[in-house]
C-alpha cells in the first residue's frame, strides 16, 4: 500500500489480506492517501453514508444511526431523518425491519421501546442484513469480473443471514492437480468452409454434427459432442462453436427457501435443447476423490463428479474451485442433461462436462440436474451410465418432485 510521501511509505504497512473496508478505515484514521484504494485528498474527510444502524425518536424528531462509508464504526454518528439524502437506504431499513418482524413476531408489530427506540434484537438483524447485502455485492462484483462469458452473474439471498461462501474460489475451466496434465491444442482441424455441409471434426470422430441450426442439440445423451477447435480454419462464428462460447445467459446464484443451501435460477429464458453451462472444477485421481469423499459425506455435501466417458481414472472435484455450476441443485426431474465435450483436449478420459437444457425455461425459473444423470423429459441416458463419484452415505433429497426417489445416491 502506497501512502503520502516516501518517509510515510517506509513507517505504513497493512497486512495483505486486510478488506478494502479497513484500508480505507486506516487510513482516514492516519490521515492518510492513497489513490489505488479510493482515498486522496479530496476525500479524504468526506462523509457517505453506507448503512442505517439504528432509530430512535427524540423530542418528537426522528434520528438514525449512520455507518459512514470507509470510517469505522467508532465514527457511527446519529442523524436527524431531514438530513438524510438516501432514500434506497431508508426503504431497506424499513424493509429489513418489517422482515424481521414477520419471522420472529409474526402478527404483532411492535417495533418500539415505548415507541422510542428500536429493540437492541431488531437494529442487530438489521445491521447484520446490511453487512450482508454489501459482502455479497462484492462477491457478485468478482465473479462477474472472473467469469470469462457473456452472460452476466447476479447474487440474492432473501431467505437469512448467510453470505458469500468463505473457502470457494471462481474459475472458468478444469484446474489440474499435480501430476495430471490437459492437453489444451488439438493436433489438428478441420479446413470446412461450410461446418453443416463438410466432413467436419465430428465426422472425423465418427459422430454426428451436435447441433441444429438453431445452436439446438440434436443428438442423444450418450453421444460425445466433438466442436471444431483451435486448429480448424472456420471463424469464431461456425456453427459448431458452441460450448467453448461459454454461458450466454444471465443468471442467479440464490439462497433457496427449502433448504437446499444456494442455488441456480435463470434471469432469462432458455430454450429447450440449449446449451446453458459447464461443470469445471479441480481434476483429480479417482483415488483422490474417494479419499475426498469420506471427507464429503461426513460434512453433507456433494461436489464430486467422475470422467468416467470411456475410462474411471478422473474425478472433477467442484467443491472449493468451481463455477456457477458448483451451485446448481440437483432434482429428480431436472431441466438439464450432461453431454460429454471434446473441443482441444481429445484425450477421452477426460470430456469437458455441458449441462443443456431438456426443455424450455422461464425466467426466473431454477436450474437443476440429476447428480445421477438420469435426465428427464424427452431425453433419457439409458444408453451410457454417467454417474457421480461413490458415495458412503446415503443423503436425503429435497428436490420435491413429483418423481422423487427420496435419496441423492
Amino acid at each position: 500500500m502506497a501512502a503520502a510521501g516516501a518517509e510515510a511509505r517506509e513507517a505504513w504497512c497493512v497486512p495483505c489480506l486486510v478488506s478494502l473496508d479497513t484500508l480505507q478505515e486506516l487510513c482516514r484514521k492516519e490521515k492518510l492517501t492513497c489513490k489505488s484504494i479510493g482515498i486522496t485528498k479530496r476525500n479524504l474527510n468526506n462523509y457517505e453514508v453506507e448503512y442505517l444502524c439504528d432509530y430512535k425518536v427524540v423530542k418528537d424528531m426522528e434520528y438514525y444511526l449512520v455507518k459512514w462509508k470507509g470510517w469505522p464504526d467508532s465514527t457511527n454518528t446519529w442523524e436527524p431523518l431531514q438530513n438524510l439524502k438516501c432514500p434506497l437506504l431508508l426503504q431497506q431499513f424499513s424493509n429489513d425491519k418489517r422482515n424481521y418482524l414477520s419471522r420472529v413476531k409474526k402478527g404483532r408489530a411492535v417495533t418500539l421501546n415505548n415507541n422510542k427506540a428500536l429493540k437492541p434484537a431488531i437494529a442487530e438483524y438489521i445491521v447484520k442484513k446490511a453487512k450482508q447485502r454489501i459482502a455479497l455485492q462484492r462477491w457478485q462484483d468478482e465473479l462477474n469480473r472472473r467469469k470469462n462469458h457473456k452472460g452476466m452473474i447476479f447474487v440474492e439471498n432473501t431467505v437469512d443471514l448467510e453470505g458469500p461462501p468463505s473457502d470457494f474460489y471462481y474459475i472458468n475451466e478444469y484446474k489440474p492437480t499435480p501430476g495430471i496434465s490437459l492437453v489444451n491444442e488439438a493436433t489438428f482441424g478441420c479446413s470446412c468452409t461450410d461446418c453443416f455441409l463438410e466432413k467436419c471434426c465430428p465426422a472425423e470422430a465418427g459422430v454426428l454434427l451436435a447441433y441444429n441450426k438453431s445452436q439446438q442439440i440434436k443428438i442423444p445423451p450418450g453421444t460425445p459432442i466433438y466442436e471444431c477447435n483451435s486448429r480448424c480454419q472456420c471463424g469464431p462464428d461456425c456453427p459448431n462453436r458452441i460450448v467453448q462460447k461459454g454461458t450466454q445467459y444471465s443468471l442467479c446464484i440464490f439462497r433457496t427457501s427449502n433448504g437446499c443451501g444456494w442455488g441456480v435460477k435463470t434471469l432469462v429464458k432458455i430454450k429447450r435443447m440449449s446449451f446453458v453451462m459447464e461443470y469445471v472444477g479441480e481434476v483429480i485421481t479417482s483415488e483422490e476423490a474417494e479419499r475426498r469423499g469420506q471427507l464429503y459425506d461426513n460434512r453433507g455435501i456433494t461436489y464430486l463428479f467422475d470422467l468416467d466417458y470411456e475410462s474411471d481414472e478422473f474425478t472433477v472435484d467442484a467443491a472449493r474451485y468451481g463455477n456457477v455450476s458448483h451451485f446448481v441443485n440437483h432434482s429428480c426431474d431436472p431441466n438439464l442433461q450432461v453431454f460429454n465435450v471434446f473441443i482441444d483436449n481429445l484425450d477421452t478420459r477426460l470430456p469437458r462436462i455441458a449441462l443443456f437444457s431438456t426443455r424450455t425455461i422461464n425466467a426466473g425459473e431454477e436450474l437443476t440436474f440429476d447428480y445421477q444423470m438420469k435426465g428427464s423429459g424427452d431425453i433419457s441416458s439409458d444408453s451410457i451410465d454417467y454417474s457421480p463419484a461413490k458415495k458412503r452415505v446415503r443423503t436425503v433429497c429435497k428436490c420435491g418432485a413429483v418423481t422423487c426417489r427420496g435419496y441423492l445416491n
